[in-house]
């Protein structure tokens, strides 16, 4: 009598190891043939197929298993870059020599902007100047009164509202691109660019004479408004479906409408047509002490928020499943990012206009040049936006002396060149 061997009921690690264990499966077509055209046998052996390829399904699904085992790895090394493999340690932290090289680019650039200018001030006495307001240095720098104030209330303040706008607006594109998974998303994709203008037109258009501090305060609310505008009506549309691409799509149906209002609010008031083109085609000229105080908090509040995530960025980079797996909640994430995000892009144009591409050129510049983690990513944008605008800021006021130039026109002329490399070399990884 043949004894049975007993079913211990588990599934085989690998289809070839189960198909070994099935005599009827290693049955070949000369015994097949031998016993004759029998159906049960025949059924037998459709039965045995169908046997062997729902091991194969299970055997898949266990290296499928596998496979989300070591992406939820890799997002734990994400989340925390002491858990990372160690060809990845490295990468995941911001190293010394980036951040001592990012910040020496911004005090080099930050000086220029102090130096140069149409008044031709004295290399010397400017430099004594700066270290006489130092606390416990007295340095006679031999600048007059309108030197000083030339100085103290033009030059100085223009350079820090530059870097400052440039940080934001850098900073501000590289959590949006960490929120849309999308390296070529700029600050200005919800509509914050389009809300700004339309309440800045707005007050050009009715507010006789000189408005003062009324069209940046306007520009700020246009600019909060047009996002969440956005976002509410992403939102109401996404449900359960893709809540990036939704909200990408109401960005862009709200910044067309917003731009539609703008262009009849012109066409009404052509005679401000000037001031308006002024104002939308950005720059810091007007830039004082008042307005640096108004902007600060805002700056530091949303800069903070955004590099404090720059670690729940790297995870949300994975995908929302694997971020939920960990704990995190995606969506949480996404709406500080956003909020964040927004008000720095909104305090930055509400003091400078619209200033294109620093939001997109920065942060793609410092991914390909440092690494893409959002913890390296984040904190090199701001002080690379900074510097990036500074730049921007001295040609803009040199190139045609005594004159100026639109600094949105020196970032647009920077952009568009920069959107060409960047598709040449897409294409060229996507032909290798």
């Amino acid at each position: 009598m043949s004894r049975r061997r007993p079913h211990t009921g588990d599934v085989p690690a690998d289809p070839e190891d189960a198909a070994g264990t099935s005599p009827d499966v290693r049955t070949g077509p000369e015994d097949v043939s031998g016993r004759g055209p029998d159906d049960g046998e025949s059924a037998n052996l459709q039965v045995a197929r169908t046997d062997s390829e729902d091991v194969s399904g299970q055997a898949a699904e266990i290296s499928g298993g596998r496979a989300k085992a070591r992406t939820r790895l890799a997002s734990v090394a994400a989340l925390d870059g002491a858990g990372a493999p160690h060809g990845l340690r490295g990468q995941a932290r911001l190293r010394p020599l980036p951040l001592a090289v990012a910040v020496g680019l911004l005090g080099a650039t930050l000086l220029a902007g102090v130096l140069v200018g149409s008044a031709g001030l004295p290399v010397g006495g400017v430099l004594k100047a700066l270290a006489d307001r130092i606390p416990f240095v007295h340095v006679d720098s031999g600048l007059g009164v309108i030197d000083e104030n030339v100085l103290f209330q033009l030059r100085v303040p223009r350079a820090l509202m530059a870097a400052l706008v440039g940080g934001m607006l850098a900073v501000a594109g590289a959590g949006y691109q960490g929120v849309f998974r999308n390296p070529l998303a700029d600050p200005y994709l919800l509509g914050a660019a389009a809300g700004a203008g339309v309440g800045a037109t707005l007050v050009i258009a009715l507010v006789p004479g000189d408005p003062g501090y009324a069209v940046p305060l306007a520009a700020f609310v246009g600019a909060i408004g047009g996002v969440a505008l956005a976002y509410l009506l992403g939102s109401a549309a996404a449900g359960r479906g893709n809540g990036t691409a939704t909200l990408v799509l109401a960005g862009v149906a709200v910044s067309s409408f917003l731009a539609a209002v703008q262009t009849l609010i012109q066409q009404m008031r052509a005679e401000e047509l000037q001031r308006i083109y002024s104002w939308i085609l950005g720059g810091v000229g007007s830039a004082d002490w008042h307005q640096l105080a108004l902007v600060f908090p805002y700056a530091l509040v949303s800069t903070v928020v955004l590099l404090a995530h720059g670690r729940l960025l790297d995870v949300l980079s994975v995908g929302d499943e694997e971020a939920a797996s960990l704990g995190l909640s995606a969506s949480r994430v996404r709406l500080t990012v956003l909020v964040a995000a927004s008000l720095a892009t909104a305090s930055a144009v509400a003091v400078s206009g619209l200033i294109a591409f620093v939001g997109i050129v920065v942060p793609h510049v410092v991914r390909r040049l440092a690494g893409g983690s959002y913890r390296i990513v984040l904190p090199l944008s701001l002080l690379g936006g900074a510097a990036f605008l500074e730049v921007a800021d001295l040609v803009a006021r040199t190139v045609i002396r005594p004159g100026e130039l639109p600094l949105g026109v020196v970032t647009a002329f920077v952009g568009g060149p920069f959107f060409v490399v960047v598709l040449r070399a897409s294409r060229r990884q996507v032909d290798t």
